[in-house]
């Protein structure tokens, strides 16, 4: 048997980190074995839809460079791939359930049945649709034959399953083991609503017959639906797929499993993309095979202490066997770490071409060249693209401070002094790569610690003690700028 798995997001909203790694772990195990993988577009609920979802989990995908083989956007032999286009088909598969009893129609209005749920919690009970109550309800199964007929025709029913009382349903997870769930546990779940769409539980199981999927992998918050989705299969005597559920995405820190809120509170993406005016993990400057690689690892273990992988390792190494079943927490500082990784390995003239709008704060009369050699100083301090801006501010931007403790240290030392004699080697035209054998010879001859020439040099360039070697710094600077920043300094320490 071929392997086929898909991914099958709903359009209600952007595509969660959490739906992100279900669309890996999915195309890792397709690639691992040869099989396809399949984007389905759940898109039932047609009151929750949002109109760019669709789009913008597509681009999210292709951004990721995971891309379907079949989907909306690359037609293959089992579409149409978006449920609101399937309803004919979901219409035919339910008739067939009808007719073997295994699915009735049912006529109760909701306010009746909201009033059967009131007088149940009342007595501290839930109120069910099920065996044990259907026959004294308003359905084909409690009316006649014409009763039913002339209800059909006016239209204002949903679908039943009938669920049979007093049999457990027993299914496999890959990850979990062997689940048992008694049916009476179970009600007669809803399978085409009064709109005539189908609900998402049956929905999912049709297309997932239809299109021949052999797994499903996909986030543990389906796993109570299992045992239901298990009736549906059985009801239809069709083949059951292999299921696996991944761990929950937890928060950072505390219970529960991440959500948008805990981004905005804690300062990090949840999104792959900018959604609603909120930075995805690309506008904060991740790369995607930095994310892919991350991501891996939340909820699956390789077997070894390797935390950076390219995409074709991990096809290569992925294994369903080694994930595990407790929930994942999610920490971006180990994510910016994967990232900073990928960008201190990465060709920088290809990570300039791969993502211009980073290095636009150099502005437009910046030479390539010039732009490279900037970056590639300063890549190693990087974690994040959005970065640069930052770090390559003391390239465009005179200090606007100065770091008063280290104006204490230094301010015995006599640092106008030092300012003055690299002055007199600016004038002389020598440039900044030849300049450490003429201080640490001034130094010599004046005693001045070589330390002090140093930082007395950095305050004047950047403002504080931090940042990239500053002879390379100043040999990237113009000499105009080094001299408007010298003096500035001395004027700063005369006043």
């Amino acid at each position: 048997m071929s392997v086929r798995v898909r991914f099958a997001p709903s359009p209600t909203g952007a595509l969660h980190i959490g739906g992100l790694r279900t669309a890996l772990f999915n195309y890792l195990y397709a690639k691992k074995h040869n099989g396809s993988f399949i984007l389905r577009i759940e898109d039932t609920d047609q009151n929750r839809k949002v109109d760019a979802a669709e789009d913008y989990i597509l681009n999210s995908l292709k951004w990721l460079g995971i891309e379907p083989e079949e989907g909306p956007q690359k037609k293959g032999d089992f579409g149409p791939y978006k449920q609101s286009e399937r309803k004919e088909i979901y219409t035919g598969e339910v008739v067939k359930l009808i007719k073997t009893g295994k699915a009735y129609y049912a006529f109760d209005s909701g306010e009746a049945l909201a009033e059967l749920r009131k007088e149940h919690e009342k007595k501290g009970e839930t109120f069910k649709y099920s065996a044990l109550n259907r026959n004294g309800l308003l359905n084909s199964l409690s009316l006649s034959e014409k009763e039913t007929t002339e209800k059909i025709k006016k239209g204002n029913y949903v679908i039943r399953l009938k669920v049979e009382a007093g049999t457990t349903i027993s299914i496999a997870d890959k990850i979990r083991g062997e689940i048992n769930v008694h049916s009476d546990e179970i009600d007669d779940k809803i399978l085409i609503k009064g709109d005539g769409m189908p609900t998402y539980h049956f929905a999912n199981v049709v297309d997932d017959h239809l299109m021949k999927i052999s797994h499903v992998i996909r986030g543990e918050e389906w796993l109570p639906s299992l045992p239901l989705h298990r009736l549906i299969y059985d009801a239809f005597d069709w083949p059951v797929p292999q299921f696996l559920h991944l761990p929950l995405i937890l928060k950072p820190k505390g219970k529960g499993k991440l959500s948008k809120r805990d981004g905005d509170q804690l300062g990090f993406p949840v999104y792959p993309l900018e959604w609603e005016n909120s930075k995805g993990f690309k506008e904060r400057g991740f790369l995607p095979e930095a994310l892919l690689s991350y991501l891996s690892l939340l909820g699956w273990n390789p077997g070894s202490e390797k935390e950076i992988f390219e995409l074709k390792e991990l096809i290569h190494l992925f294994e369903v066997e080694k994930i595990q079943k407790g929930g994942a927490r999610f920490d971006f500082d180990k994510a910016r770490w994967v990232n900073h990784k990928f960008l201190a390995n990465s060709d920088s003239k290809l990570i300039l071409e791969r993502f211009p709008s980073f290095f636009n704060v150099v502005g437009a009369n910046v030479s390539e060249k010039r732009k490279l050699s900037i970056y590639g100083l300063l890549k190693e301090r990087l974690f994040l693209l959005e970065d640069f801006k930052s770090e390559a501010s003391l390239f465009f931007s005179d200090p606007i401070s100065y770091d008063e403790k280290v104006i204490k240290k230094i301010q015995d030392r006599k640092p106008k002094k030092v300012l003055n004699f690299i002055i007199q080697i600016l004038e002389k035209n020598i440039p900044a790569s030849n300049w450490k054998k003429q201080l640490q010879s001034w130094g010599e001859k004046e005693e001045f610690p070589f330390s002090v020439i140093m930082q007395s040099l950095r305050l004047a360039i950047v403002g504080n003690l931090s940042g990239p070697d500053i002879l390379v710094v100043c040999g990237l600077l113009e000499k105009e700028v080094i001299l408007k920043r010298l003096k500035k300094l001395i004027n700063y320490l005369n006043n």
